[in-house]
């Protein structure tokens, strides 16, 4: 324990010491590189995590999130293998379904526009349920996704999207968890230290270059894996490479994701890919903070827009708020609200399915109008037209196809007809008091370009072939995501091409160190 203490929290380590003599070093300690760090470790290599936040920031933006993971499963006897406390109660209350290869292949495709690397994809699905077995082995714990996708229809509980396994205590769980295997293993963490650049030359990644408590040191290593997020907190790359306004989005997370793994990257030749100009961002509390805030989580989004409408400024509806479960829409309807007059939009919903509403809507930092009218609720709700939101909601109202039964489970395809914007699933009238208002603008998750790997996690450089040494995970890979995503495919690809990274880089480095 004491060498563990001296490697983890040590300030001036002296590097001629053998015991801070590393084969693999991981930039970042979300899920991604803790994945990363602890098969390299299980591979043999001595291991050092850098991570740039303060010990109680740790974990990147991995700890923002709810924790779900989109993995294929044949049905509740491979669930059972993922959660072995399942209870027959549990199975026989529950419809948990199945989720194939070929759903996830054909959700990845559809969101994307089939524009995805089918290479990595297939890297993805096929790996998914593998990578979550093994991080159980590394004492993660997965539980059934049951309070934000199913419902009760019947006497049974029904999962809808795709979507069912989470991990146990959601973002931050998942994070405590890979941290408690990653000290058990003897992996080292340094807190609080800023890898700035990568120590390269004509025959690759030998070390980074680190800044932390003040000094800056060489950290040698035989190889470099690169898992520190994309550049969704750095307000000037989002406007140069988003576009304009991007700058004015919230930041769903971290603050320290700013695409510093990237540009360390790219200065040494690693090749771009992706959607550069892309991002996953979703609908969030209008008067959330500018950056994450670890005790709210994700209680600031707002994803049950499918069973009400939303409204701009202009009092008018924007978009098809049932154009397909909110796992499939909700990564690019942040977008489509930033595009709004002020950046802003109100979603609205009637006593009919305030039940349906997710928890987040419940939380106290909410910002949400109540009233018995629809008059006295336009009178209520900040910077809308309420003439012509009465007009939008009254024409609304009358395009439902009410002949057509609501379902919330299923695509049910009670919609409107006749509108400039019709929504095709979902479809009930506002008109039953007490009615509701959120607040939402813009809140981005991460951004979808980012560095060009091989089927091993290796970069590729702008000259074409692997640049020795480097290997990368996470949200800094480019070439999965384009235009969309489907929900909880992010952590699963982290650890999938974390767990991929860091076996190779381990590999490579004790081959390496072994020539003469």
């Amino acid at each position: 324990m004491r060498r563990e203490a001296e490697l983890t929290h040590s300030c001036s380590p002296n590097l001629n010491d053998p015991a801070h003599s590393f084969d693999v070093v991981v930039v970042g300690a979300g899920n991604a590189g803790l994945c990363a760090a602890l098969a390299a470790r299980e591979n043999g290599a001595r291991v050092l995590v850098l991570e740039v936040a303060p010990e109680s920031e740790r974990g990147g933006n991995s700890r923002f999130t709810a924790g779900a993971m989109r993995v294929v499963y044949r049905g509740v006897e491979d669930l059972r293998v993922l959660i072995p406390d399942l209870t027959d109660d549990d199975i026989g209350r529950t419809d948990f379904g199945a989720y194939t290869e070929s759903q996830f292949f054909e959700d990845m495709g559809r969101v994307t526009e089939y524009r995805s690397d089918p290479n990595l994809v297939e890297l993805l699905v096929k790996q998914s349920f593998d990578t979550l077995r093994w991080m159980k082995s590394k004492g993660v714990r997965f539980a059934p996704m049951y309070g934000r996708q199913s419902f009760k229809v019947g006497d049974r509980v029904r999962f809808w999207g795709g979507l069912t396994v989470e991990a146990w205590g959601g973002g931050p769980g998942l994070v405590d968890l890979l941290v408690k295997a990653a000290q058990r293993e003897s992996v080292a963490i340094w807190y609080g230290a800023r890898a700035s650049r990568l120590i390269a030359d004509d025959a690759g990644v030998h070390g980074v270059i680190v800044r932390r408590a003040g000094n800056t040191i060489d950290v040698p290593a035989t190889a470099v894996v690169l898992a520190s997020g994309g550049f969704e907190a750095n307000a000037e790359w989002r406007a140069r490479y988003l576009g304009p306004g991007w700058d004015l989005a919230k930041v769903r997370g971290s603050r320290f994701n700013t695409g510093a793994g990237i540009a360390m990257a790219l200065d040494i030749g690693a090749s771009p890919c992706g959607n550069w100009s892309g991002c996953h961002a979703v609908g969030w509390d209008r008067n959330a903070p500018e950056f994450g805030d670890l005790e709210v989580g994700d209680g600031y989004q707002k994803h049950s827009y499918p069973f009400g409408i939303m409204i701009n400024a202009n009092g008018k509806r924007f978009v098809d708020e049932g154009a397909d479960f909110r796992n499939y829409t909700y990564a690019k309807y942040g977008r489509v609200i930033l595009g709004q007059p002020q950046q802003f939009a109100w979603q609205i919903f009637d006593s009919k399915v305030t039940h349906l509403l997710r928890d987040e809507y419940r939380i106290r930092q909410v910002t949400r109008v109540r009233a018995d009218s629809l008059e006295e609720l336009a009178s209520k709700i900040d910077d809308v037209d309420a003439r012509a939101m009465l007009s939008e909601i009254a024409a609304y109202n009358a395009a439902v196809r009410q002949d057509i039964k609501f379902d919330p489970t299923v695509r049910d395809g009670r919609r409107t007809e006749g509108l400039a914007v019709n929504k095709t699933n979902w479809a009930n009238t506002i008109d039953s008091p007490p009615f509701e208002a959120y607040a939402v603008t813009c809140g981005i998750t991460f951004t979808f370009g980012g560095l060009r790997i091989d089927s091993n996690a290796c970069a590729q450089s702008v000259d074409g072939g692997a640049i020795s040494g480097l290997y990368a995970a996470g949200e800094l890979i480019g070439g999965l995501f384009y235009f969309n995503y489907p929900g909880g495919t992010g952590l699963t690809s982290g650890a999938v091409f974390g767990r991929i990274a860091g076996s190779h880089a381990a590999r490579a480095a004790l081959a390496k160190n072994s020539r003469p």
